[in-house]
């Protein structure tokens, strides 16, 4: 026996005759005798009894536990001994099955109908809802419907295969328990189906449940069914015994057994609870607040035992599911004790559950007990806790029965298993044995706690950051209070500011955060870990960073440091990890390899908050990740200048690097001070490596390093440096192309084909810088003008002493003037403004006349190398050749007459072939074009005269009939006026009336108001 639930008491002893039959109505007792008699008994503690009225029998008491007297004895209340009686409380009447079924009326006792069909009927269902009644009679069963004052009515008759030996109503249907199976008759149309086979020893019994189903006896098996005969899934009851009568007293089954009377829990798996011996028990009926059971001449109550000392006793016996399950079925009214009893069930289950190593359960009930998270963290003292004023009672969860050896926190005796040395070498098997399965136990016991730790986190951390928001508005409130209010009272601001706010909600979540980190680290989940750490979290920082770095964390302690605002530390950290990550120097702790480009990954959110932090640790990865860190400074908006010039002051060897990069990236994003910077670096290398060439007298001007093609590169693909200044640090002597580039900048095209032709004797090199200026001018619609820098080479190529003469000299008068006139300017577009001006300047110096020929000069013939001074050098020859093939590869580019008039007179015309021949063919194609043109443009004017005509040629037709559409009279003889569409005809008098009245009402002052 778990406990008793029920008190066995007698009621009543000494009945003279034997019992066939009873039934409780309120306080009384009725009880059918084998002589057909009807006895009334009554409490013995009532009232001196006086024979009530005969209309007259309360039922608004329960049955007392006390002993039963006789009331009233009903003599011939039927002729044949009572089979069963049952009180039909919702219609007072007594239903009565003996030699047929008969009603009367309550508490008069008055027959109120009798059913004659009913004679020998066996069974019997009281369906109390509808008000139907459903018997068996042989092999027929028969259904009555009570029709209010009027008696009973039959509404269906239906035969069986067999006798029913038991049968029971469930919603539309009816169970029916023959002699050999169950079978459920369908109440409308009568139709059967079968169950399964009823058990062979004991006949059928059919039980009706208080939910609707049925429970079907087998032998010593209850079986659970819907209404539709449906096995249902919540398992079976196994008694010792094939019951003979089964009630239903939630939570209990009661079943009338050959030798005693078995109570079983309706709870899975319908564990035994008692068991009262009663030797010849006859009956067993359901009472309102007990279960009746009858004997032969006696009669005995089983009155249910208070559920408080029901549960008490489970509590104390280890039966906590069963003491819970009773704690829900306490009255309303107890709610406060019922929740102090489920919780001290829930915490006192918990620690049986967590020392029998039922980890996770032991986690749901502390859970369910709503205990507080420091109490169920005390039974894991290896896990380090902050220490805030928020903290455990335990004295507050101890049970009435409770034992203060439930809340040891030293209870599991197995917490700190993880922290504990490895056993040594020598431990036996069994040892070794027994401190895998500790570890084990362990590992479990920290899986229980974090599943517990994630349950209640949410609220937690819910509330804590409402917390926080509450205290920030109440922070912005109080400074918005003192703004205000400064004038007028300090002090009075100052109490604003300070408001007091809670934060046991924030302790609370720095207590759960900082244990669920340890659990799950302890339990190998680093990467929950860092998921953790990655979120909105309220980890204790310096407790979290010993336990971190003592177990090698350190992608966990990055996480810590970067939650809490700690970039230093987090970047100082993982670039320690990063050289110890380096191949040679891998050490074994190290449990991932840390990469550079982590460091640029965790700048990436640092770039608008804290730009110098950022600079200072892009630092350290700018050699290994250029390209990632430039990427870095760009995504992150820091400026170039300051990214400049740090690199400046900590990298200088980085600085042209930089500059690179975020050239090619960007090339709108560098500033022209950048841009000249770079260029002035790359310039500063390519002269010192001229220096070195020089002093080892190994200089060639067509030799490039590196650097200086990066150097050409720069000067022509960039406009953000200043030619001059550049120019004046060139060697006199050296790096021409350099200085034609430069001079190219400054739009002193003469000079830089000068160099490129007769310095460099590269004419590929001229013929491209030719191509590049044209090719801008077409950008900037000025190809016209432009073109004239071909007639420049040619005219290069014909006088090459004129354009050698006085070079250098030309060259530095050209600097100084830049120096002392112009000012430093920053961008090419600035130097081409000022074109025309240089070209004056360089006219003075020269003291010379313009070496390029007029268009309109009538000396066609003769080069201005012939006109001038003779040729001083022999090597001085002019270069026709590369005449004419710049002529035939760019004649579409210039202006063939003006080209023709600055060729030598001996030119031979077969030699202009090339250039004359695709030019000519161009102009005749062109002429011809234009022509077609010219035809077309009067054809359509033709067209277009001759449309005119067809419109003019509209004819109107006038009859005595017409009528002026202004006036609606005919129009007669009259002058008329025809509007454009050709339909609307007006007298031309009115036509010229109406233009009168438009142009006064256009100018009127009211139409202009309207």
């Amino acid at each position: 026996m778990v406990h008793s639930a029920y008190d066995s008491f007698e009621l009543i002893n000494d009945c003279p005759t034997k019992i066939d039959a009873i039934e409780s109505y309120g306080s009384k007792l009725l009880v059918g005798c084998s002589d057909g008699s009807l006895r009334i008994y009554g409490p013995e503690s009532s009232s001196s009894y006086q024979s009530p009225p005969p209309d007259r029998l309360t039922h608004t008491l329960d049955l007392r536990k006390e002993p039963y007297v006789l009331e009233r004895t009903v003599n011939g209340f039927a002729k044949k001994p009572i089979v069963a009686m049952e009180v039909l409380v919702s219609r007072e009447l007594l239903l009565s099955l003996s030699e047929s079924i008969a009603f009367h009326r309550l508490p008069s006792l008055e027959t109120f109908a009798v059913i004659t069909k009913a004679k020998w009927a066996n069974a019997y269902s009281w369906d109390d809802r509808r008000g139907f009644l459903c018997f068996a009679r042989q092999k027929r069963v028969c259904i009555f419907r009570h029709d209010g004052g009027r008696g009973f009515v039959e509404v269906k008759e239906f035969g069986v295969p067999d006798t029913v030996k038991s049968l029971s109503w469930c919603g539309e249907n009816i169970c029916l328990g023959i002699r050999r199976e169950y079978m459920i008759l369908n109440a409308t149309n009568g139709a059967l189906s079968e169950v399964f086979p009823s058990g062979r020893i004991a006949p059928p019994l059919v039980v009706s449940l208080p939910s609707g189903e049925l429970l079907l006896g087998k032998d010593n098996i209850g079986v659970f069914v819907d209404q539709n005969g449906k096995l249902l899934h919540e398992g079976r009851i196994c008694w010792s015994e094939s019951p003979a009568i089964v009630v239903i007293q939630k939570p209990y089954a009661i079943a009338l057994l050959p030798r005693h009377v078995e109570i079983r829990s309706l709870r899975v798996p319908y564990p035994l609870i008692q068991t009262v011996v009663l030797r010849n028990v006859r009956h067993l009926l359901q009472s309102n607040n007990a279960a009746i059971v009858t004997l032969e001449k006696s009669v005995y109550g089983l009155f249910s035992v208070p559920l408080g000392a029901q549960i008490v006793q489970l509590t104390a016996s280890g039966n906590f599911e069963e003491a819970l399950a009773l704690c829900k079925l306490l009255p309303p009214e107890d709610s406060s004790l019922r929740a102090a009893k489920e919780q001290s069930i829930h915490i006192r289950y918990a620690h049986y559950l967590f020392e029998n190593g039922s980890y996770e359960e032991a986690m749901e009930h502390f859970l369910a007990s709503q205990v507080e998270i420091t109490y169920v963290l005390s039974l894991y003292p290896s896990i380090v806790l902050p220490k805030y004023s928020v903290g455990a009672e335990p004295e507050k969860y101890m049970d009435i029965t409770g034992d203060a050896s439930y809340l040891s926190r030293a209870s599991s005796g197995m917490s700190d298993e993880m922290e504990s040395s490895p056993p040594p070498p020598q431990l036996l098997e069994s040892d070794e044995s027994d401190a895998l399965e500790s570890k084990k136990m362990s590992h479990n016991t920290f899986m229980a706690l974090i599943k517990f730790l994630q349950k209640k986190r949410y609220s937690i951390v819910e509330r804590a950051a409402a917390e926080g928001t509450e205290e920030v508005v109440s922070d912005a409130v109080g400074h918005t209070f003192v703004s205000y209010e400064s004038r007028r009272s300090k002090k009075s601001s100052k109490g604003r500011m300070n408001i007091p706010i809670n934060s046991g909600a924030r302790e609370m979540a720095a207590i759960v955060d900082t244990a669920l980190l340890q659990a799950l680290l302890r339990t190998g989940q680093a990467s929950a870990a860092s998921e953790l750490l990655n979120g909105l979290n309220y980890c204790d920082v310096k407790i979290c960073e010993e336990f971190l770095q003592k177990r090698n964390q350190y992608a966990c302690l990055l996480e810590l440091y970067k939650c809490n605002m700690m970039h230093h530390e987090a970047l100082k950290l993982l670039h320690q990890l990063i050289d110890e990550s380096n191949p040679d120097q891998l050490q074994a702790e190290l449990t991932q390899k840390f990469k550079p480009e982590m460091i640029i990954e965790y700048l990436k959110p640092l770039c608008g908050t804290d730009p110098m932090l950022v600079l200072e640790f892009s630092m350290l990865v700018l050699e290994s990740c250029p390209t990632q860190t430039i990427e870095l400074f760009l995504s992150g908006n820091i400026p170039a200048d300051l990214v400049n010039s740090y690199l400046k002051q900590h990298a200088p060897t980085m600085q042209a690097r930089y500059l690179e990069l975020m050239l090619a990236m960007n090339e709108n994003g560098i500033s022209g001070n950048l841009q000249n910077e770079m260029v002035q670096i790359y310039l500063s290398e390519v002269l010192d490596w001229y220096a070195d060439l020089s002093a080892e007298q190994k200089w060639d001007e067509k030799a490039y390093s590196p650097t200086r093609k990066k150097l050409l590169s720069a000067l022509e693909g960039i406009s953000g440096y200043s030619p001059e200044v550049l120019l004046k640090r060139l060697p006199p002597d050296a790096l021409y192309e350099e200085r034609a580039v430069l001079l190219g900048k400054m739009n002193q095209h003469e000079l830089a084909l000068s160099i490129y032709v007769h310095k460099l004797h590269v004419p590929e090199l001229a013929l491209s810088y030719c191509d590049r200026v044209y090719e801008s001018g077409l950008h900037q619609h000025s190809a016209k003008s432009n073109s004239n820098i071909y007639l420049t080479l040619v005219q290069i190529y014909l006088n090459p002493q004129r354009t050698t003469k006085n070079f250098e000299k030309r060259i530095t008068n050209l600097v100084a003037s830049q120096s002392t006139t112009v000012p430093k300017v920053s961008s090419w577009t600035s130097a081409k403004t000022r074109g025309g001006r240089l070209a004056k300047k360089i006219a003075e110096i020269e003291g010379a006349v313009d070496t390029r020929i007029s268009p309109s000069s009538t000396d066609s013939g003769r080069s201005d190398g012939d006109a001038d001074d003779p040729v001083e050098e022999a090597g001085s020859t002019i270069m026709l050749d590369e005449v004419l093939d710049l002529l035939s590869q760019r004649w579409d580019r210039l202006n063939g007459a003006q080209a023709l008039k600055l060729l030598p007179r001996e030119t031979k015309l077969q030699n202009l072939l090339p250039f004359l021949g695709p030019l000519l063919r161009k102009s005749s194609e062109a002429y011809r074009n234009f022509s077609v043109i010219k035809n077309l443009r009067e054809s359509e004017n033709l067209q277009v005269k001759d449309e005119l005509y067809n419109q003019r040629k509209t004819v109107v037709k006038i009859t005595s009939d017409s009528m002026c559409s202004l006036c609606n009279k005919k129009l007669g003889t009259s002058v008329f006026a025809v509007y454009p569409n050709g339909k609307t005809i007006v007298h031309f008098v009115c036509f010229k009336d109406s233009q009168n009245m438009k142009a006064v009402v256009k100018g009127s002052p009211l139409r202009k108001r309207w």
